[in-house]
């Protein structure tokens, strides 16, 4: 493996040891005993269920090339993925908020549990069964833990700061440190001990078992609104309401949309975009490195989030332009850079500089979960949070679906420069967002001083 590799790992690695000791007291925020153990709890079972999510990535494709089947046969296993969420993922995120978002928890464990045994048949229709269930846990996974984690953190009282805490520990060590992690103990059960491919869904599965147990053991019940009797369709449209009549919401659910869709689009793009000419990469110690630098983006997400002088709608206008810039570099390159025609090889001077600029986007990527959450807690009703939470993923599971099946059809080039845009159009919305909130602010900081006044003793 060259050295180019191991110098952006190390260069990294460096930097997220560096971020993360040096960190002050003003990094840090002061919280108390039982929020540390509540948001422990909640960071083990999160890494455990992502540990599931993560082990499972690297090997689909190539377990349905194993039983035979073609691109093509295996687009529509994808697309029948992202479909299953985009139909049902709203229905079970309505479903969170009336029966209890820890019952939509333990429905995750089991219902990717059994799709993860499902890879055991070659059998199409019942990979097809796999799909649309695997479809449905994700829809589970981005809605239901945290809007169960927002609701019980509320619900104890705890200071809503330290939510951000909770939400940038879960990213770093969930998103970061776990997946490296399962990436590292994939490759040991497939090539070095020789299990075969469907190994690693075996071991999601005992993963995902142990978060259920603890899910069980340790979470109490939460709910959207218990006192709501409204059949789906009623939280449907009150949840299509709440978003219509408010700015911030609608507003939110277009950028989250944009970003992860340009997001899940370059998950596609970047083997292709790496190796046009089929030159040789280690395609497993590059995604550990984009791995590597979404923790440091969800590193210096801590950071901002700590500094509550610092409005997270205000920063998220920079990384999206980032984003965008990161995103067209394979463009830049294109025109910049003379490209190669010499099949296989070492990858070349255009991929080393599009590797780069790759690693910048997954820290960009690092930073934007914690903060999309943060805003998601402040701005989405609880009563309706896994279904309008749920509904911002229909247009993403759209964009992503027609990006699959239309893959072929238009040169990757053109995919990046969509992908480009789509972000800085994220960059102007978040710019607007930040507009409307500080408009509110004021009318919000007068009712809250009328509330101060009702709620004083009239001696005082």
């Amino acid at each position: 493996m060259e050295v180019f590799y191991f110098l952006v790992f190390g260069a990294l690695s460096a930097v997220v040891a560096a971020l993360e000791l040096s960190k002050t007291s003003k990094d840090r925020i002061t919280t108390s005993p039982a929020f540390n153990s509540f948001k422990n709890n909640y960071i083990l079972v999160y890494s455990l269920m992502m540990a599931g999510d993560w082990l499972q990535g690297p090997y689909v494709y190539y377990l349905y090339t194993t039983y035979g089947y073609g691109k093509g046969d295996i687009g529509h296993l994808f697309i029948a993925g992202f479909g299953s969420s985009m139909l049902f993922g709203t229905i079970v995120g309505s479903l969170a908020d009336k029966q209890g978002r820890k019952r939509a928890c333990v429905t995750y464990c089991i219902t990717y549990i059994l799709s993860c045994i499902t890879k055991h048949s070659p059998q199409y229709k019942i990979l097809m069964v796999g799909r649309i269930l695997g479809g449905i846990a994700t829809s589970l996974l981005f809605s239901s833990f945290e809007s169960w984690l927002v609701a019980e953190h509320n619900k104890r009282g705890f200071d809503q700061q330290w939510l951000s805490l909770t939400f940038s520990k879960a990213i770093f060590l969930g998103n970061g440190l776990v997946a490296i992690l399962a990436g590292l103990f994939g490759n040991v059960l497939v090539d070095t001990l020789n299990l075969g491919p469907v190994s690693p869904f075996d071991a999601a599965s005992c993963f995902l078992a142990i978060g259920l147990v603890i899910i069980q053991a340790s979470w109490t019940e939460n709910y959207g609104d218990p006192s709501d009797n409204k059949d789906l369709l009623t939280q449907f449209k009150g949840a299509a309401v709440a978003i219509a009549s408010d700015e911030k919401i609608a507003l939110l659910g277009a950028i989250q949309s944009l970003f992860e869709g340009s997001m899940y689009t370059f998950v596609f793009l970047w083997t292709p975009a790496l190796s046009p000419n089929s030159e040789e990469i280690p395609h497993g110690f590059i995604f550990a490195t984009f791995m590597l630098s979404s923790m440091l983006g969800s590193s210096l997400a801590s950071r901002l989030l700590a500094r509550s002088s610092l409005k997270v709608e205000s920063y998220m206008q920079i990384i999206f332009a980032i984003s965008a810039v990161c995103l067209f570099i394979p463009v830049f390159t294109t025109f910049l850079v003379t490209p190669s025609n010499q099949k296989g090889g070492g990858i070349t001077f255009s991929g080393c500089i599009q590797l780069l600029g790759f690693c910048a986007f997954e820290a960009c990527v690092g930073i934007f979960w914690p903060s999309i959450m943060k805003m998601r807690s402040q701005y989405i009703p609880e009563e309706a949070r896994s279904t309008i939470m749920n509904f911002f993923r229909i247009p993403l599971n759209i964009f992503v679906c027609v990006v699959l099946y239309n893959v072929d059809a238009f040169p990757i080039t053109v995919m990046f420069g969509m992908c480009s845009i789509f972000l800085f159009l994220a960059s102007i919305l978040q710019k607007r967002l930040s507009s409307v909130v500080e408009k509110s602010r004021p009318q919000d900081w007068t009712t809250h001083r009328e509330r101060e006044m009702e709620t004083a003793p009239l001696n005082a």
